[in-house]
């Protein structure tokens, strides 16, 4: 098979105008084309005037491959080799491994467990999908928060209630896996050509479902209100954990434990500090989210080519670095979306966003974030950025009238450095609701300077970015997590032999796709664990 890329075609182009390109690139006629399929497809709009779409396809030949690539001296023509993922070997093991955390890391960790017929336990703290998006109903119509069920807590994780974003800079070849899992659980197959794949929130549930079921029909269980709050320990080795049911505690016996939970599940951190587990405080990011009429940012990207169908809304990533070396950027970019409370504790607020599958809705937000680090949290040891997320997601509740609401301000205002009153042309989407003041009173001086440093810069990458009306709502304080728990070589924490922390939550992951490439690390790591020698 050869892989042919930078093949230049139109917004309407065809499937015969595919296989002209690709004949005209390898220099042979379309008879001599056997297959050609798209591999992946992104969208040029460096020229406002001349938008298109740039693809790579994979293309078999009824002749020679090895002539063409002789001749053709072009290094986007290449020989490819289909990516095919290989279970690892293993032996089989003493007891059944343990999950800890739904959410797309522990998902796909133990999927892996079930393919091989490990048969997990799965412990999850929140609900089933379809209870849990209820509570998350109700806590956007009625603000009645359930620390356990929410945006944050449940089957599928934090990623359930997102854009759904499919994209990573990792370059992992387990993507591959993953993406290739999701369409057998329901997702399009545009996933897998799709330089910027997403879901959608509104797709997600189905899927986070069906990949629940196979599971299951594997041979797994999935325990849903079971919120773990120990970890039993003998010489340095995992031997159980403790578990908080409805009908009170458990102890389960278990010698591997997958620590797949996310970056909101902050009593873990506390309980792996209180064992003295090997954890460091971790940088992240803070500031809010910036919306503007999907309308402006279509126009602003795609110029006159804005609405046409094959593009749909336009999405972007900005950043900048400030004189101060603080570094300013755009994160989870929610075109046609809205912004959303994800509060998992009482007395604090969190925004995020989330957009559907058809991306149509009137406003486009993405997070406006300043880089921070151990030293801005104002506090030591390996819990003091949860300290300072936390210290500002409380400032937040009691700025907005506590009762849910997000503080909110208009650009204009917000560079002027004077509250807002109400609200300009965006219609905030935000739920429950907001109030409108100066985000200077819950978020910390060194960020909204950078904040206001950065906006014009970032509006001459992106023009109206900084326009006086867009809407900025805070604060987003969830970037990432603020707390990495340390492993070894094996994936197991140095002092607690067959604990492996995974993912977002234990500061190896940032996104739906490298939570899950990590989740099959760690299960790689448990099964083939039973092939080290004692």
């Amino acid at each position: 098979m050869i892989g042919v890329g930078g093949l230049r075609l139109g917004l309407d182009f065809t499937g015969e105008d595919l296989w002209r390109a690709v004949a005209k690139k390898l220099r042979v006629p379309i008879s001599a084309l056997e297959s050609v399929r798209i591999a992946r497809k992104s969208v040029d709009a460096r020229r406002k005037t001349d938008v298109h779409f740039v693809c790579t396809a994979e293309v078999t030949l009824t002749g020679s491959e090895a002539g063409v690539l002789a001749r053709v001296r072009d290094p986007a023509v290449r020989r490819m080799e289909r990516y095919r993922y290989a279970l690892p070997e293993y032996a089989p093991l003493t007891q059944r491994p343990v999950v800890v955390g739904f959410g797309p890391a522990g998902m796909f960790a133990a999927l892996i467990l079930a393919q091989c017929g490990q048969q997990p336990i799965v412990l999850e703290r929140g609900l089933p999908v379809e209870e849990r998006q209820k509570s998350v109903a109700a806590f956007w119509r009625d603000r009645a928060l359930d620390p356990e069920s929410n945006v944050q807590f449940g089957e599928g994780g934090a990623g359930a209630f997102s854009d759904g974003k499919l994209t990573t800079g990792t370059g992992d070849a387990r993507i591959r896996k993953v993406l290739e899992e999701l369409v057998r659980f329901g997702e399009p197959e545009a996933i897998l050509t799709d330089a910027k794949p997403h879901i959608g929130t509104d797709r997600l549930p189905g899927v986070v479902r069906a990949l629940r079921q196979e599971i299951l029909r594997l041979g797994g269980e999935v325990r849903f209100s079971s919120r773990v709050t120990g970890f039993l320990l003998r010489d340095g080795k995992i031997c159980g954990c403790k578990v908080e049911r409805p009908y009170g505690e458990e102890i389960l016996d278990c010698d591997r434990i997958i620590l797949a939970t996310g970056h909101s599940a902050r009593d873990i951190f506390e309980t792996v500090h209180r064992l003295g587990l090997p954890m460091e405080p971790k940088a992240f990011s803070v500031g809010a989210r910036i919306e503007h009429p999907a309308e402006q940012i279509d126009r602003a990207r795609y110029g006159d080519f804005a609405g046409h169908p094959a593009l749909g809304a336009a999405d972007y990533k900005l950043s900048c670095h400030l004189p101060s070396g603080r570094g300013v950027y755009t994160f989870c970019m929610c075109p046609g979306g809205m912004v959303t409370g994800a509060a998992s504790e009482p007395g604090g607020v969190v925004t995020n966003g989330m957009s559907a599958y058809a991306r149509d809705g009137a406003n486009s937000n993405a997070a406006l974030l300043v880089g921070v680090g151990p030293g801005d949290f104002g506090g030591e040891g390996p819990l003091a950025g949860v300290a300072f997320q936390r210290q500002i997601e409380q400032a937040a509740y009691r700025l907005a009238g506590e009762n849910y609401n997000a503080p909110a301000q208009l650009v204009g205002d917000f560079l002027a450095r004077r509250p807002s009153r109400g609200g300009g042309s965006v219609q905030p989407t935000y739920l429950p609701g907001v109030t409108f003041a100066a985000l200077d009173g819950c978020l910390p001086d060194f960020v909204t300077e950078a904040m206001r440093q950065a906006l014009p810069i970032l509006g001459r990458q992106l023009p109206g970015f900084d326009h006086p009306e867009a809407l900025l709502t805070g604060p987003e304080t969830r970037s990432s997590s603020p707390v990495r728990i340390l492993r070894d070589g094996t994936l197991q924490s140095p002092l607690a032999k067959g604990l492996y922390p995974c993912g977002e939550g234990a500061g190896y992951a940032g996104g739906i796709v490298s939570a899950a490439v990590d989740g099959i690390r760690a299960a790689e790591a448990v099964l083939t664990s039973a092939n080290e020698k004692p």
